[in-house]
């Protein structure tokens, strides 16, 4: 296994739409997804797409807190060409931060429910219905598969700040609603 490169805002690789991947359970798809949860447990990350490691194929992993995890089958999710639907009109905003945006966080709207499907590497298909945090993670991995990054999906530019400055400014702790 390896450790992988994080690709940073400007690249490429991080502006467009990955590819489908024909066969997710080819012994690359499966490196692919060990070096991913290698670089994500390096780096510290809720979760990763395969974009993100300059590879441009529909791969995300993330993890959930267990009091958010509902019905996935493991800590560490794999989802190989995933598809999400919202579930109502109801949105959450919350804080967002990500590893190709080193340093940044801002408050992010997005659908409060939504359901997804998507193939393993094992040759499974996995649907989950998911909320909270759960539903952001997958929801914000899943964004990197269309060469989109969270400050694109930001209402209000102002919240966009260092978190360094978050410890220095009330303002920018707790709930962005």
């Amino acid at each position: 296994m390896s450790i992988l490169k994080i690709a940073r805002m400007g690249h490429p690789v991080l502006e467009r739409r990955a590819r489908r991947v024909p066969n997710p359970t080819a012994p690359e798809i499966r490196r692919l997804v060990a070096d991913m949860a290698e670089t994500l447990a390096d780096i510290g990350g809720a979760g990763l797409a395969a974009p993100q490691v300059h590879t441009p194929l529909r791969v995300v992993i993330f993890e959930t807190p267990e009091e958010d995890a509902g019905d996935m089958p493991a800590p560490l999710v794999v989802l190989v060409n995933p598809e999400i639907e919202p579930l109502g009109a109801e949105t959450a905003v919350d804080w967002e931060g990500c590893l190709s945006v080193p340093g940044l966080r801002g408050a992010v709207p997005r659908p409060a429910r939504v359901r997804y499907r998507a193939e393993t590497p094992e040759g499974g298909l996995i649907e989950c219905e998911a909320e909270g945090f759960h539903a952001r993670v997958v929801q914000h991995e899943c964004d990197h598969l269309d060469g989109i990054l969270y400050p694109q999906r930001m209402t209000d530019m102002k919240t966009l700040h260092f978190v360094s400055e978050a410890d220095r400014n009330p303002r920018w702790r707790g709930d962005p609603q």
